[in-house]
């Protein structure tokens, strides 16, 4: 099958002919059908996370199965599925106490001794995010899947897979967003135009949202803020005071950085979180003033949102279906898997809000 492989940090991907093998006990082999580029992958191309390479990267991402392992009781051939990186083990403290997104359960993966599921020339290849979705095929355990309806199309599907579940994730399960509430969203790329989706459909109050793009804050306004901050023109922080009278309940930063982690703290009313979602680089320390605990401020992370996929995306589906989760302005351009590096550009000029690869 054609992958697109990342061999070195800082260079491009290059697209080769990757095996796959066939799928074992709990596996499920999906033929992929659309997967959205999200900044999570351009995080290792980078070198700000490691990686073990040879990987095969790519994790949003929606397909058919195409066949079943023994053992397999959860889908079968033909059914449609949205994939998710945060997969369960189901036995573990995190899932048996409503905690999925953080199960790091090694059993979903094969050992050592097992043939890798993914390999070139007998070499074997590392899977991302136990998905590896920038190629034709994927190979998963099970519990990594989710099943949704036939009638929602699949480019749309895919990006539930993350950064959508990331961003209203975020809103509905960390947060814990309620009616009225006023919410700041730092960053408005798909991560952050769906925690702005969210928000609405949350029915918080003031929803403002801070980028300095121009055509994303226009964005935002279709996804439902009430304001934008042009954070080029205006001081973010002393904006959102003014606009709230004091701060909002609730900052939520989908971007990264130590500034904005430190922003979304500093713009929180008395007793307000900050929610830390954006993938802030390994070695990176947050500094935050003191004192300010005294008023309950809080400042936390997120994880996939927070999610139960397997209850959360059917439910996203049926959000999008009946109008409510905007999917189809979040989706820049469609692309082939040969255009994967122009993608990434594409990203970091901030010109797109996503690109879903098409195969």
């Amino acid at each position: 099958m054609k992958a697109a492989v990342f061999r070195e940090v800082g260079k491009p991907l290059e697209i080769e002919d990757v095996q796959i093998s066939k799928p074992g006990p709990r596996e499920v082999l999906v033929r992929t059908a659309a997967a959205g580029v999200c900044h999570s992958d351009l995080h290792f191309v980078e070198g700000l996370y490691p990686a073990k390479l040879p990987i095969v990267l790519g994790h949003e991402s929606a397909g058919i199965v195409e066949q079943v392992g023994d053992q397999v009781t959860y889908v079968k051939k033909g059914d449609h599925v949205i994939t998710c990186l945060s997969a369960f083990c189901g036995e573990c403290e995190y899932c048996l106490t409503g905690h999925m997104s953080l199960c790091d359960n090694p059993d979903l993966q094969r050992r050592a001794d097992e043939e890798p599921r993914l390999a070139k020339g007998g070499a074997p290849m590392t899977q991302f995010a136990n998905l590896s979705s920038y190629a034709e095929m994927m190979l998963v355990h099970e519990h990594a899947l989710v099943k949704v309806r036939e009638d929602m199309p699949l480019d749309r599907a895919a990006l539930i897979g993350c950064g959508v579940m990331t961003g209203v994730g975020a809103v509905f399960h960390t947060a814990k967003v309620e009616p009225g509430m006023d919410v700041a969203i730092i960053g408005c790329g798909g991560v952050g135009l769906s925690a702005v989706n969210g928000a609405a459909i949350a029915g918080a109050g003031r929803i403002i949202a801070i980028d300095t793009v121009g055509s994303k804050l226009n964005l935002a306004k279709e996804f439902g803020a009430t304001h934008v901050i042009d954070a080029t023109e205006q001081d973010m922080v002393g904006e959102v005071r003014e606009l709230t009278g004091g701060g909002v309940h609730h900052a939520i930063e989908c971007i990264g950085l130590k500034a904005t982690s430190e922003n979304a703290f500093r713009m929180i009313r008395p007793g307000g979180t900050a929610t830390i979602v954006g993938m802030v680089p390994v070695g990176t320390k947050i500094e935050l003033h003191g004192p300010e605990f005294l008023r309950e401020k809080r400042i936390q992370g997120s994880t996939m949102g927070s999610n139960r996929f397997r209850v959360d995306m059917p439910r996203l589906v049926d959000f999008y279906l009946n109008g409510k989760l905007r999917l189809d302005e979040m989706i820049s351009q469609r692309i082939e898997l040969k255009d994967i590096n122009q993608a990434f550009d594409d990203m970091k000029s901030g010109s797109v809000a996503r690109s879903v690869i098409m195969f």
